[in-house]
């Protein structure tokens, strides 16, 4: 059944006068490949919903009809596939039999925000009728997605939401240890251009304090409880300290693992880092898909308790920006899809400190630093090349050469270089798509790093689906580590490489990386390790900042 609808799929995909790779030479993404997405949804979850939803942005209604029946009969209780028969009977004005799909899928554990979020575009005609008023009402002066926090410094934050109208939101603040008068936002409206989201920017709060908050939509009053969510800013510039960070990537949408938000919980860690793959889009020319899987991940409670109360920093990869193993080409606009859908999208999702050099010069690029750690976060994918040429980059000439002042700016103990992909060549053997395609620009930072004679510099990544350390030996400067992550929620798992020299390799359940930074010793150290989702420690490196000099 599954493979006729591939085929009748293919076929029509074959004979839609759809812009192809070659016709754009600039680009380098590839059209969504409906057998890939196909093939790997028998075994994926994450992409069984995709798929249909990829049927009825084609019209093939019947197709996706028969297909989420097939989802059903394996799995009658699955909310998510009743949520997309309720989008799917929608496109067909069949309003009772939507609204039926869409409250049974609320029975059944899908949270109602899902509902009103959309996307906009699918649920219009379903607007007026009297449940999606009794939705409303139920969450009324409240978000339907978040509030995420991001942006933390030692002085200030931001609070991402997401609305069901345009309207006015408003955080409330307090120290947490003080029952002192509260701070209140000034008020930022969510706009509809946004998909109905809004970053509210907090100033004027103290380093390294926890502060108690609340987030209302509307006029709705205000008041912080004993329940509120907390987080905590930042230590001061240049201040010694100790913290936590969990970082990763590879974070498909797997209900049975969204646990693994909680396991990160659990560990209090400062902030969180997403290095990548955080949603798998495949489908950079549709707005609705990634609306879509953007969607279903900010509506997991699991999700909403880590987000809530730990800072997050988020980059993209290839099944975020475009496709698998995409390059997006190193014009601006070109192909339009880059900055007019995927880089709009991403940026009405995440509250991060930069887009790169804003509408100008997109991307996911920025900096950060905590107390006297300073973090770089590099975009390797919107103007990246093909590596089949002389000389290719990653990165691009802008970033480059923003990257190279940056780290010329870092003064803190350690700078933490955080790549989507990996840094070591022996990570995915002869694929280009690491930095093992682009061996010269990779030559040319570390370079950099050495003739400056930088101390401190730890590498990050993501991308495989397993968790790994790697010490990268130089002959002109001391040894790279990398902290390797990338299988948070994901079902798919790469092998290990302890065979190919990692110092430890683990791909046996979903994991991530805590890393444990403590500049207050003598010799300050980042410990590196690897916690699985049942929240066991797995394996760990600790480095001293006297072996990076």
């Amino acid at each position: 059944m599954i493979q006729r609808i591939a085929f009748v799929l293919l076929l029509s995909m074959l004979t839609t006068p759809l812009q192809a790779q070659d016709e754009d030479p600039l680009g380098g993404a590839s059209r969504p490949n409906p057998q890939m997405v196909l093939k790997r949804g028998g075994r994926q979850y994450k992409r069984n919903h995709q798929f249909a939803l990829r049927l009825i942005l084609l019209d093939r209604l019947d197709d996706a009809e028969e297909l989420l029946q097939d989802f059903l009969s394996a799995d009658p209780g699955d909310p998510e596939s009743h949520y997309m028969l309720g989008l799917l009977y929608a496109q067909q004005e069949k309003t009772e039999q939507a609204i039926t799909e869409l409250r049974r899928a609320v029975v059944l554990g899908l949270p109602p925000g899902r509902v009103l979020a959309g996307p906009r575009e699918l649920i219009s005609t379903l607007q007026e009728n009297a449940f999606f008023d009794v939705l409303r009402k139920s969450l009324a002066g409240v978000p339907l997605h978040g509030p995420l926090v991001g942006n933390v410094t030692d002085h200030s934050a931001a609070f991402w939401v997401r609305t069901a109208e345009a309207d006015k939101v408003i955080v409330t603040l307090r120290e947490q240890a003080d029952k002192a008068a509260p701070l209140h936002s000034a008020g930022t409206l969510s706009k509809a251009d946004d998909d109905f989201t809004a970053v509210v920017n907090v100033d004027g709060l103290k380093a390294n304090t926890v502060y108690s908050y609340e987030v209302r939509v509307g006029d709705h009053p205000t008041e912080l409880t004993e329940d509120s969510p907390q987080f905590q800013t930042f230590p001061a510039p240049g201040e010694a300290s100790k913290f936590k960070l969990a970082f990763g990537g590879g974070a498909g949408f797997v209900p049975p693992h969204e646990r693994m938000w909680d396991t990160i919980a659990s560990y209090h860690p400062l902030a969180l880092l997403l290095l990548g793959d955080n949603t798998y889009i495949d489908d950079p020319e549709s707005v609705e898909m990634q609306q879509y899987t953007y969607q279903r991940r900010q509506s997991r409670p699991e999700y909403r308790r880590l987000t809530g109360r730990t800072a997050v920093f988020t980059i993209w990869d290839d099944h975020d920006f475009g496709t698998n193993d995409c390059w997006g080409g190193p014009l601006v606009d070109k192909p339009a899809w880059k900055r007019d859908k995927a880089w709009k999208v991403y940026k009405q999702n995440w509250p991060n400190p930069g887009f790169g050099g804003g509408p100008e010069q997109p991307g996911c690029y920025y900096a950060f630093s905590i107390g006297d750690i300073d973090f770089i976060m590099l975009d390797c994918r919107y103007y990246r090349t093909t590596a089949k040429i002389d000389n290719p980059s990653m990165l691009g000439p802008v970033q480059l050469k923003w990257f190279e002042e940056e780290l010329l700016k870092c003064h803190g103990k350690f700078k933490v270089i955080c790549s989507s992909v990996p840094w070591d060549f022996r990570t995915k053997g002869d694929s280009l798509d690491t930095w093992n395609g682009y061996k010269q620009e990779r030559e040319k930072i570390f370079r950099m790093i050495e003739d400056n004679n930088i101390p401190g510099v730890v590498l990050m990544s993501a991308d495989r689906h397993r968790s790994d350390a790697w010490k990268i030996e130089r002959a002109g400067g001391y040894p790279f580590y990398e902290f390797n992550s990338s299988r948070l929620t994901n079902q798919h798992v790469h092998p290990t490489m302890k065979k190919a020299g990692a110092i430890f390799s683990y791909n046996a359940k979903q994991s991530f990386g805590l890393v444990t930074f403590d500049t207050t010793l003598d010799d300050p150290t980042v410990m590196y390790e690897v916690i699985n989702i049942d929240g066991e420690r797995i394996d760990g490196l600790t480095v001293k900042l006297s072996e990076l000099r």
